[in-house]
């Protein structure tokens, strides 16, 4: 099936009211993070499902990643992780891949497509080889680079990897972006739900120089008492 069928197949989901609340959701208007970004209003799962049945070569999701319309970025990168995750795909093809994604860090420019990308691409390519490029990203000016650091070490936090989590959610402490205060509180929540131990021991040390987000969201899940003590500044 083509990238113009794809292309039609989207605009024949299209939903006018939902795109109006997903561009204020996404915070497209002037001067935010998502300016400029044009939603047709479609539901992910009706884009995961749609992504299933293209298998497009990479030359057709640059196309998709180069478009403004942000479900059509979002189904590129569902076809992409679908050809990074296919049976039998060498490792010379998931290079490629790995690449083509890193080179088109300024096309994947909102917190979900980071969110559901990231991951299942950079992270689990990385997990067996050097991670010196996710140091790079995170010391970037762009906010979806820094984002996509902290989102890849997911990967390695699900195999029980806490170091490059902790050292990349040093680095972006003293961002000065919501979107990253969420995102490394998230990473550090993660990692105590697997080793509270490791995760207090990254707390203790910042817990009262972090931005008050990063610390709630990395709190979460501990005890209630446990919990207002970080909030009173009280460990």
């Amino acid at each position: 099936m083509s990238l113009t069928q794809l292309k039609k197949e989207l605009k024949n989901n299209a939903n006018s009211e939902q795109a109006k609340n997903l561009q204020r959701f996404f915070k497209t208007g002037k001067g935010e993070y998502g300016e400029g970004d044009i939603f047709l209003g479609i539901y992910v799962p009706v884009q995961r499902k749609i992504a299933k049945k293209y298998d497009l070569e990479l030359v057709d999701i640059q196309k998709l990643l180069n478009s403004n319309i942000h479900e059509e970025r979002l189904v590129g990168l569902f076809i992409l992780i679908d050809k990074y995750q296919k049976s039998g795909v060498s490792v010379t093809q998931q290079k490629q891949i790995f690449d083509f994604y890193l080179k088109n860090t300024k096309s994947i420019n909102n917190w979900d497509l980071v969110d559901l990308s990231a991951p299942k691409i950079t992270g689990r390519y990385l997990l067996e080889k050097d991670r010196n490029i996710l140091y790079k990203l995170a010391e970037s000016k762009n906010l979806w680079e820094k984002r996509i650091a902290i989102l890849s070490t997911f990967a390695f936090i699900r195999e029980n990897q806490f170091d490059d989590t902790l050292k990349i959610s040093e680095i972006l402490l003293n961002d000065n972006h919501d979107l990253i205060h969420k995102a490394v509180g998230w990473a550090l929540r993660e990692v105590g739900k697997r080793d509270m131990k490791e995760e207090e021991k990254f707390l203790k040390k910042y817990y009262k120089k972090m931005p008050r987000t990063t610390l709630r969201y990395a709190i979460e899940k501990f005890p209630e008492g446990l919990r207002l003590k970080y909030l009173k500044g009280k460990i």
